[in-house]
């Protein structure tokens, strides 16, 4: 058993894995940005370890955080870069590479910092080329968090992740709520990846003490629109109307719009072959009928 779990950040794919695989480990320390944070985490997930919550604003090292570092056996990084640069290794970087009983770390980035390549298949030995900042901040994060690695003699895992779906946060949902919309883009194409699957991949990285980057994402990658229609077609609700791309554009949020111009298949060879991974949600509609027979989405009232 990995003693101890630091976890920097709390949010949706690292609180699912310390749900979800926590009982590995005989303590389980997470960050959060604020003392009310602190408090209402360090209690027990649903079905999962009590939690130790440390507060990290993002800004100011503590002391109980360098302790926290000292104590880790493995650490999960889900914290995103800031405008300058990556927050958790302005304050901790030293801490980390002379770190005593650490023995892998693992990087939650996205699949943004391929770029576009107009529909094409990428992995991991496809330049990272990103067309947006978020893209260019999270390649640079990679890199800063592999230089750590190397400076500390220390395992790396980067998890690049696709569009992440799961309960509470899916397309079922967004359906039910009338909040979907169903936009046509000739050619585009998404990879998108279970939280659970996340968890296989992060438990996966951490118990081999992997090194290098590896792609966290489906078989299947898919038109948006396909989605959204069979989403509706579960739940036996209407599809929204199609709607051309550049009549939605204006409309969209710049992040939304960042998501059109990136086209792309990403290959998830390296995530099954050397992490052992077997995907338990390897296309869209495998994850969303899960969900749907687990209550994940529900057809709208009149």
């Amino acid at each position: 058993m990995t003693e101890t779990l630091l976890c920097f950040g709390l949010g949706y794919c690292a609180r699912h894995y310390v749900e979800a695989c926590g009982g590995r480990y005989a303590r389980v320390i997470g960050t959060v940005r604020s003392r009310d944070s602190a408090l209402a985490l360090s209690t027990r997930c649903s079905g999962g370890p009590a939690i130790d919550a440390l507060v990290f604003d993002g800004v100011a090292p503590s002391e109980a955080v360098v302790a926290a570092i000292d104590e880790a056996d493995a650490v999960l990084v889900s914290v995103p870069p800031g405008p300058n640069g990556d927050p958790v290794l302005d304050a901790f970087s030293g801490a980390l590479a002379r770190a005593p009983r650490l023995k892998t770390i693992v990087y939650l980035s996205t699949v943004g910092v391929y770029g576009d390549h107009d529909g094409a298949p990428v992995d991991e030995a496809t330049p990272a080329l990103p067309v947006s900042d978020r893209g260019r901040a999270r390649l640079a994060a990679e890199a800063a968090w592999q230089d750590v690695g190397r400076r500390g003699g220390k395992p790396v895992a980067v998890l690049r992740l696709a569009g992440i779906y799961g309960p509470g946060r899916n397309a079922l949902e967004n359906v039910a709520s009338g909040r979907a919309r169903r936009i046509l883009k000739p050619g585009q194409v998404f990879n998108r990846i279970h939280v659970a699957d996340i968890a296989q991949a992060i438990d996966a990285a951490i118990g081999r003490e992997a090194s290098g980057l590896f792609n966290v994402t489906d078989d299947e990658p898919g038109p948006p629109q396909d989605v959204i229609a069979f989403a509706a077609a579960l739940i036996g609700c209407e599809a929204p109307p199609e709607i051309a791309f550049a009549d939605a554009e204006g409309t969209m949020t710049p992040m939304a719009r960042s998501f059109y111009g990136e086209n792309k298949r990403v290959g998830n060879a390296r995530l099954k072959q050397e992490l052992g991974v077997s995907l338990l949600y390897p296309t869209y509609r495998d994850g969303l009928r899960a969900l749907r027979d687990s209550g994940g989405g529900q057809r709208p009232k009149p």
